[in-house]
């Protein structure tokens, strides 16, 4: 999923005996322990998350034994997040047996399993999620000791008493125990973190470093760097940073970090006297170095005491956290004392929570909390036994990710407690006691904070969902268990024209193995059902667009309560959102980015539409920049997809269409008659000519080509034409910044990238060309092999070969005084190549798809 905005990080959201060992060094490193002998990483499955968290925090999560204790609701989105993420081992803890108030918040759990241990019913649906991962339970009374098989223990449903006991044997194991405490109590949750007396970040945001490329250099105390303008510096002071391929002042490619101040958008001070330095001359990249953070995280005895700083969701309710840190205090010795959670409803149980909550309060002195605002402490009571899904699919995603940290060392964790409420959620009207009583159904949890009222209006309504993918997943899992359109009169229409690939089953976790190929929405769907058996829903394969307004007519539109949007690109976005604003109905828009994530709930009337506001466009970077003379990793992405999408889709589908109808492809070159024609002419032959291939070997040989081609011929060709010393009109030199001078590649078949170049090259344009790829390919010795065969012709750079260097260019091709006359040659030539093609011959064009995965 691709967000427009950018929003908060998502973390600032068998029996025992069996078990393997826990590894001995559980603080990450690089040379850890647990991530050598983690298994090979199936990079078809998980790569997203491999873009996210890198090949080594892969390796230090794989190897990682996790418990998580307690399954209901909570619990049980955990486990499932650290299943998909494929951790080595889950371990189950939960002495409870299931009933029907678990239904509301346990997808795992049917009404077939009330009565039995929650922990074992979990088991079968938690581990079609991901073979990889060991899944066991314990049934009865856990000890401490027994937390030593764990890099990382969870605990959603624990006194404060007994998780003080294991959490100082966490802090004081050597070496140290993550351990999470969470809780979700109604529309109330919280969060606690200890990864021990000294833990280790190794990467705080899991950002690239940030990067510069230096214009000029003063020898000065301190030195003030300034860099090319055309990109804004992310650096900020007391950052540290390294120098390298510095020109004159040679002094700084030394590799030692130096600090920043004074950070400005094109310039920064360097702590450092380069007076007696070498005087600059030209180059330079400047790279943010991002060294490791040790956090002291206090126990939980001592954390409850002296919470320290909150983490803040909601600056309006900046006062909110203190009093919530109390409430849970005081919910816990409601707990001990009673043997039991308040009654929903009533005043008397309201009123002995509010009690204990002031007794705590007065205990604390000068950490008192001044003001107890004995409402919300009412709420916090009435709805304290109910564990609803919406808020603890938020928590299940944020102590998912806690213990994903833990594990790996990758992003900052939270430190320590984080609190949250959703008390807007309630209805506006007071709601009656009567009204919050169970009626013993699925849904008792979540009528004991919304009422039976609003619970029916859910029941009824009509929802369009647009999108089935890893949000899609998500938002149907939670619809069916809140009772969302599970009644005669209402409805669930959801679509999505994509169909299951491998890569999806690591996030979309109604997926299995066995849906790969067929379409998400009915999948997705069939899988919702299962969760509940009433949802009324209808699945569709239709791409909602003005295209299909025949299907998603007005009628269909005027008939929703809401529109839930979990779509991964803009376009789509913007016509959903346009179509709610002229039919008025609500929208909840989101996205995911890696770790980050944005959400918008547009009411009409009431808040702005998505479309409002929008990001300012990207800037574009000049053509000759991108072809000739690219100067970071965006302008070589946009070059790579630019040929990727000519080479394999444009020119296929050009051919296509001359040979569909060559009278008419031929005229429409003539009556355009300019370069643009003339390239494409020239594109469409040397593709059925000169580059025509029959057989895999042929595709070898044109991959082969190829990358002479562009990693070796054009880079001699460049230098020849603009050679190291070159020097502009003006007297400057022309490698000056942003530009950086290229040496050309020198192909090696032992060299596993230039291979894996081959091989992707090889079988796409295979793909093309419809030629079977023989099992071999993907034996790196045989493809080497294959590879060697092909004979490379010499390059020799020519005189007066032009190469745009005007930025304003949008065009490499350039016009001729007779075009017309080429393209009436290059028609004629094609024509007559066209001849001696096979009958029914046609090529296969290939769409870029971000998660495929070629070899």
């Amino acid at each position: 999923m691709l967000p427009r905005k950018r929003g908060v990080d998502a973390g600032e959201v068998q029996d025992l005996h069996n078990k393997a060992p826990r590894p001995a060094a559980p603080a990450p490193a690089q040379d850890d322990p647990m991530a050598a002998r983690a298994p090979e990483i199936d990079e078809d499955l998980h790569s997203r998350q491999l873009a996210v968290y890198g090949r080594e925090t892969m390796k230090r999560l794989f190897g990682s034994n996790v418990l998580v204790s307690g399954l209901q609701g909570l619990g049980a989105e955990i486990a499932k997040n650290l299943v998909l993420a494929g951790v080595k081992s889950v371990t189950l803890h939960d002495d409870g047996k299931v009933d029907l108030w678990d239904l509301s918040s346990n997808f795992f759990l049917s009404e077939k399993d009330v009565g039995q241990n929650r922990a074992q019913a979990c088991v079968p649906k938690l581990q079609e999620l991901n073979n990889a991962v060991i899944i066991s339970t314990i049934t009865g009374d856990l000890t401490k000791e027994q937390l030593s098989n764990f890099q990382a223990v969870v605990f959603t449903d624990i006194s404060i008493e007994k998780a003080v006991e294991f959490d100082d044997y966490c802090h004081s194991h050597q070496p140290p125990i993550a351990f999470i405490k969470s809780e979700v109590r109604g529309l109330f949750g919280s969060v606690f973190c200890d990864f021990g007396p000294e833990f280790t970040v190794l990467d705080v945001d899991g950002e690239e470093p940030h990067t510069g490329i230096v214009a000029s250099i003063s020898n000065d105390n301190p030195a003030l760097v300034s860099c090319v303008d055309d990109e804004r510096l992310e650096f900020q002071d007391g950052d540290l940073v390294i120098f390298s391929e510095v020109h004159g002042m040679t002094e700084l490619n030394d590799g030692k970090p130096r600090k920043i101040k004074s950070a400005r958008p094109y310039s920064f001070t360097l702590e450092e006297d380069t007076t007696s330095y070498g005087t600059y001359i030209r180059g330079g990249i400047v790279t943010q170095v991002k060294p490791p953070k040790v956090l002291k995280f206090k126990t939980l005895k001592e954390a409850i005491k002296e919470p320290g700083e909150f983490l803040m969701s909601d600056f309006s309710k900046f006062d909110r956290p203190p009093l919530l840190h109390l409430a849970f205090q005081a919910l816990d010795k409601f707990r001990t004392e009673l043997l039991r959670f308040p009654i929903a409803g009533s005043a008397d149980d309201a009123q002995k929570l509010i009690d204990f909550a002031i007794s705590i309060n007065e205990s604390l002195g000068e950490s008192k909390v001044e003001e107890t605002d004995k409402k919300l402490l009412q709420h916090f009571a009435s709805g304290s036994r109910a564990v609803l899904n919406p808020m603890a699919a938020m928590f299940g995603g944020i102590v998912g990710q806690e213990v994903v940290k833990a594990c790996s060392g990758k992003f900052h964790p939270l430190y320590q407690f984080f609190y949250f409420d959703s008390v807007e959620s309630l209805p506006v009207e007071p709601l009656e006691a009567s009204d919050l009583k169970p009626e013993n159904s699925r849904y008792d949890a979540q009528i004991s904070v919304f009422g039976a009222k609003l619970q029916k209006k859910l029941e009824q309504s009509k929802i369009f969902m647009v999108g089935s993918g890893a949000l899609g997943c998500e938002f149907l899992k939670n619809l069916a268990l809140m009772g969302i359109s599970c009644s005669e009169n209402g409805k669930l229409t959801v679509t999505d024209d994509d169909v299951i690939e491998k890569s999806n089953l690591s996030r979309q976790f109604l997926f299995r193995d066995w849906n790969i190929g067929q379409p998400k929405s009915t999948v997705a769907a069939t899988a919702a059902m299962a969760i509940n058996p009433k949802l009324h829903v209808e699945a569709l394969q239709n791409r909602a667009s003005p295209e299909t307004e025949n299907v998603f007519n007005d009628a269909f539109w005027e008939s929703l309560d809401a529109v839930v949007n979990a779509l991964d690109n803009v376009t789509a976005r913007m016509y959903i959102d346009s179509r709610c604003v002229y039919f008025q109905k609500p929208l909840l828009e989101s996205g995911t980015l890696g770790a980050k994530c944005n959400t918008q709930m547009v009411i009409p009337h009431l808040t702005e539409n998505y479309g409002a506001s929008r990001d300012p466009p990207e800037k574009q970077a000049p053509m000759c920049t991108v072809h000739s003379f690219p100067h970071n990793i965006d302008h070589c992405l946009t070059w790579a997809r630019s040929e990727f999408e000519g080479l394999l889709e444009k020119t296929p589908t050009e051919v296509n269409a001359f040979l569909s109808n060559p009278s008419g492809y031929a005229t429409a070159a003539r009556t355009a008659g300019d370069a643009q024609a003339r390239d494409q002419l020239e594109r469409v032959i040397e593709c059925l000519d000169r580059d025509k291939c029959e057989t895999f070997q042929d595709c070898i040989t044109w991959a082969r080509l190829k990358f002479e081609d562009y990693f070796a011929n054009r880079v001699k060709q460049l230098t020849f034409t603009f050679p190291e010393d070159a020097m502009t009109s003006s007297g400057a030199p022309f490698w000056s910044a942003p530009k950086r001078f290229p040496r050309p590649l020198e192909f090696s078949s032992a060299d596993p990238s230039h291979l894996n170049f081959l091989l992707a090259a090889s079988i796409l344009r295979a793909e093309t060309f419809g030629i079977p790829i023989p099992d071999w390919a993907k034996n790196p010795k045989k493809l080497a092999e294959a590879v060697d065969k092909v004979i490379v012709p010499d390059f020799q750079p020519k005189q007066g070969v032009k190469i745009e260097t005007d930025e304003k260019a949008t065009s490499l091709s350039s016009a001729s005084v007779d075009d017309a006359a080429v393209i009436e040659e290059l028609i004629a030539k094609l024509e007559a190549i066209s001849k001696t093609l096979p009958p029914g011959f046609h090529m296969n064009p290939i769409q870029f798809e971000k998660v495929s995965v070629s070899n």
